[in-house]
């Protein structure tokens, strides 16, 4: 694994116990899951900005992306 790659995967378990399991008391391992894949989800990949994509969140970001290959798609297209 490269530095940078082990420095964001470092950040993020940081942000995960931080901002969620610190946070919170689950029942059991179940729903540790259940509210864990809700924050990552509804959280991290919806509303939390991201430095290493431009402090956007993944969702804006792929959507971004998603919307600029569109656009390079159709413009070969025509060309």
């Amino acid at each position: 694994m490269t530095t940078d790659a082990n420095a964001a995967c470092e950040s993020f378990m940081k942000t995960l116990k931080h901002e969620e399991i610190h946070r919170s008391e689950y029942r059991d391992l179940a729903e540790a899951r259940s509210e864990i894949g809700t924050f990552l989800e509804k959280v991290y990949n919806q509303k939390r900005l991201h430095s290493a994509i431009g402090y956007v969140p993944p969702a804006e970001f792929e959507a971004n992306l998603a919307a600029q290959k569109k656009e390079a798609a159709a413009r070969q297209l025509s060309a």
